[in-house]
This record gives structure tokens, C-alpha cells and sequence, in this order.
């Protein structure tokens, strides 16, 4: 019997499974249709023409603390995180210069496809290599680029074109948003203005502000098409590699706050239009992750990498649990002191698990609560509470403690489980290095003896102040089933 088969072979009843559904505006319960086996969710993934950021990279956070709470739920996921390396526009309303275009410029090399895809698949990787960091499993993942799906995004506009949804001008294949009543229905949106300033129209033979590019003419750059050498839109490559590789309708479909309006919207229409189906069951997009209170973004150069981080000596899963304190729905802030923060908490938790030897029973009662915090849209603040609730119950033997956070950790992804030298390191040189009780001085142990008395007489505020005293004085204690552990503050 596996590890986490014997913690949870008597688990009670599970708590029901709510998300909130940008579509509907309101929580709803999650489940699958009866002939389902499998959740089917697409996650809107990385323009990559450069490195991404941290506020980038916490929405790939956020998906695989979805993805890990569904599969707490006992649920089986098929994950898709596509590559856009090719069609999205500076402006996401389809106006200005390609992305990848503007990527090649930088680096000076030559405007072709196969420098085009170079380019990509070096960010690619990049990216592949900071989620990895993080503790996401890329092999549970599938992470199709965009450029090779030209032929599924031709056969949807054929579609399109045959179902007169479309139609072309000298520049471009459009849209036609006004043979669609339900454009704008995703979220809350200001449809009017929109169609009035949002899109400003730069081909006049567009018939309406809203109508959305489906194919790019460009004569130096692209593939052949019915329409003329060029390249497909953004959108329909989401909508096109969800049809190729999940089918006409998905469960979940995510993606970050900034989405809404325009490409979820167009993805939608697009879709929809084509199948006559809905394109996803839930939707659910991420707030943005701030930089000391201002937006985080690449075009105002105001940004943080992941590699900025482990230069400054955190840990890169410091930064995960951060992004753990808030809600995902909740815009969020990243400061150094906050990140700091964090990492003492993270190393706190991985401190316990390598020094508790044994494994012992789940507290079934607070993995009822920390279930019902996960299950009620994703609660990880809610669910942090409930650990630090159980770390702190006295009641609890620390064998029973370190099943319980590593049970919780099947969730928070912090990778407690595993081998970290340089979270052993980190706890090392912020806690302490550990030593033997004989090495210890005589006063040294002579407080231990006296908290440890404390203890078992249950006087907790004297072993409290026991405990200050031997910090005061430059050691730490943890308690073990083997007995107290002394760290000596470096």
C-alpha cells in the first residue's frame, strides 16, 4: 500500500467541489458528465518572444494548484498549456506588430518562420525550465506551439467562412461579430465602449469596431492559405488546438483577468459559431500578481524574474507559497519583505518534515477542513490557516503532524516530500545547524529537562517560556518522537 493509499484509507465523506465561473458570475459545483472519466482543461499559456516574469509564471501556479486539487478530489486531469509563437499582436485587440516579430528584431535575426520558432521554443524552454522550479510537472503536461496547428486554424476559418461567420478584406480574414448576438457574454463588459474606443479600426473595409482577425495577410512572412501567404490570429489558435487535442467541449478553460474581454470573448464566438456548442463548462481566470503595489509588466520594464529571485538566496518554492497566501481571484502583491516572509514559513514546514523521522496517522479532522477550504473556489489562504491551525495543536504527536502537512502538500505543491539541499541549506543557515543534546552545554540541557518536564505536566506557558529562554541564549528546540532536537543558531 502506496504512501498516500495509508493516509487516507479512512478519509470521510468528501467535501462537494465549488469554482467560480466567470461565465455565470457565481460559484457552482463542479463535477463531471456521467460519461466523463477525464477533466479536460486548457490553459491559456506564454507569448513566447522573451523570458516571463513572476506575475506570468503565478498563473501557472494557480493552474496547478487547480489541476492537484481536482486530483485530490479524486479526479483524473488531461492538461494542455499551449505556446503562442506566432500571431499575437502587440495590442490584444489585433493591432500593432506581431509579438514574435518584435522578439526577432531584438535579437536581430532575420524575420523567417524558422527563426521564428527558434526563438520560441528558446523561450519555450526558459519557461519549461521556471515552472519546473516551482514544483509543476511538465510530463503531466501537454505543450502544443502554435505554429504547428496552421492547418487546424485554415480548417476552422473554412468553417467559419462556409457558416458566413466570416469574411475577407485586402488585408485580413474577419469575424463577423454581428452574425454572433452572444459576443461579450463572457464576464462583465462594457460591450458599447468597446465597440466605441477599445478596437479603433485601421482597415476600412472592417464592418464593425469588434470584428476580430482570423487570418493575417503578410507577404514576407507566414504560410500559404486560401487567403494568401500570412499567419492565423491568436485566437483562433486557441480555439483550434483546444478542438485538435481536447475536443469541442472542455470542462475548464483558464486564463489570466487581462483575457476577458477580448481573446476569451473571440475564442468563444469563433468556436461556438463553428460547433454549435459551448467551448468550455467553467471559466476561470486569475487577478494579477502586482509589484510593490503597481502593475508588473514587460512593456513598462517593471518586472521580477525567477532567476532574480534565486539570485537574492530565496528559494524558488518561497515564492510559490506566497502566491498561496492570496486568493486567486484577489489581486496580490510581491515585495521582498513579503517574500521573506514566506520562505520562513516554507522552511518552517520543510524543517518539520526532516527532522520527524516517521510518518504517522492523518488527522482526519483537519483534512476535512483543509478540504473544504480547497473545494470552496480554491481557498489556499483559508487552507494555510487550517495547517498552521493543526502544526499548533498540541494534541497532535508530531508523527500525526507531518502526515497531515504532507497529506495538505499533495495541494500546495512545496515539494516537502522530496529531497531539497538547498532547502536543507536555507534551513541551516536561517534556523540553525543541528547537534547532538550530549554536545550541548550543561545549562543548555538542564532547560531542555525542565521544558521537557513542563511538557509532559501539560503547563504549557512555563515549556513557552522555557523555550524562549534557550533562543534567547542562541538554540532552538524541536520536538520528535525520538525526543527534543537542539539547533544551534549560526
Amino acid at each position: 500500500m502506496g504512501l498516500w493509499q495509508k493516509l487516507t484509507k479512512k478519509t470521510p465523506e468528501r467535501a462537494p467541489l465549488f469554482f467560480y465561473n466567470t461565465l455565470t458570475k457565481s460559484k457552482e459545483l463542479f463535477f463531471l458528465p456521467s460519461w466523463a472519466r477525464t477533466v479536460r482543461m486548457y490553459n491559456c499559456g506564454p507569448t513566447v518572444y522573451g523570458r516571463q516574469h513572476i506575475g506570468n509564471l503565478s498563473m501557472f501556479v494557480f493552474t496547478d494548484v487547480l489541476r492537484r486539487t481536482l486530483e485530490y478530489n479524486g479526479l483524473s486531469v488531461k492538461q494542455v498549456i499551449n505556446f503562442t509563437d506566432v500571431g499575437h499582436l502587440v495590442s490584444d485587440g489585433d493591432e500593432g506588430e506581431d509579438k514574435m516579430t518584435k522578439g526577432l528584431k531584438s535579437e536581430s535575426l532575420e524575420l523567417t518562420v524558422e527563426n521564428m520558432k527558434a526563438l520560441g521554443k528558446k523561450y519555450a524552454d526558459m519557461f519549461l525550465d521556471d515552472i519546473r522550479m516551482l514544483n509543476i510537472d511538465t510530463e503531466k503536461i501537454r505543450f502544443p506551439f502554435a505554429s504547428d496547428h496552421i492547418a487546424d486554424d485554415i480548417a476552422l476559418i473554412e468553417t467559419l467562412e462556409e457558416k458566413s461567420y466570416a469574411y475577407r478584406t485586402k488585408k485580413r480574414v474577419y469575424f463577423d461579430t454581428s452574425h454572433f448576438p452572444q459576443y461579450g457574454k463572457l464576464g462583465t463588459i462594457d460591450l458599447g465602449g468597446l465597440k466605441a474606443g477599445a478596437r479603433i479600426a485601421t482597415d476600412p473595409e472592417k464592418r464593425n469596431p469588434s470584428d476580430f482577425n482570423l487570418w493575417k495577410l503578410n507577404k514576407k512572412l507566414g504560410w500559404d492559405s486560401p487567403w494568401g501567404k500570412g499567419f492565423p490570429g491568436w485566437h483562433v489558435e486557441c480555439s483550434a488546438m483546444v478542438h485538435r487535442i481536447l475536443g469541442e467541449t472542455i470542462d475548464i478553460h483558464t486564463g489570466g483577468i487581462e483575457h476577458i474581454p477580448v481573446h476569451h470573448n473571440n475564442e468563444i464566438a469563433q468556436t461556438e459559431a463553428a460547433t454549435g456548442k459551448p467551448l468550455a463548462r467553467f471559466w476561470m481566470h486569475r487577478a494579477h500578481l502586482q509589484l510593490e503595489g503597481g502593475k508588473m509588466a514587460k512593456s513598462e520594464g517593471n518586472i521580477v524574474n525567477l532567476s532574480d529571485i534565486v539570485e537574492r538566496e530565496f528559494h524558488p518554492l518561497a515564492f510559490r507559497y506566497l502566491l498561496l497566501g492570496a486568493h486567486y481571484r484577489t489581486p496580490s502583491s510581491f515585495s521582498w519583505e513579503a517574500l521573506g516572509a514566506a520562505q520562513t514559513s516554507f522552511l518552517k514546514l520543510r524543517r518539520l518534515v526532516d527532522t520527524v523521522k516517521n510518518v504517522g496517522t492523518l488527522p482526519l479532522s483537519y483534512r476535512k477542513k483543509l478540504e473544504e477550504r480547497l473545494n470552496d473556489d480554491l481557498d489556499t489562504p483559508g487552507a494555510l490557516g487550517v495547517l498552521w491551525e493543526m502544526l499548533k495543536d498540541r494534541s497532535l504527536s508530531p508523527t500525526d503532524v507531518k502526515a497531515g502537512v504532507l497529506d495538505a502538500d499533495r495541494v500546495f505543491g512545496l515539494g516537502l516530500a522530496n529531497p531539497d539541499p538547498k532547502a536543507e541549506s536555507l534551513c541551516m543557515s536561517v534556523f540553525g545547524v543541528p547537534i547532538n543534546m550530549e554536545d550541548v552545554p550543561e545549562r543548555v540541557q538542564s532547560l531542555v529537562e525542565a521544558r521537557e518536564g513542563a511538557r509532559r505536566e501539560k503547563n504549557w506557558q512555563h515549556a513557552d517560556q522555557l523555550r524562549a529562554e534557550l533562543e534567547r541564549i542562541g538554540y532552538s528546540i524541536e520536538d520528535t518522537p525520538e525526543g527534543p532536537r537542539a539547533f544551534k543558531r549560526q
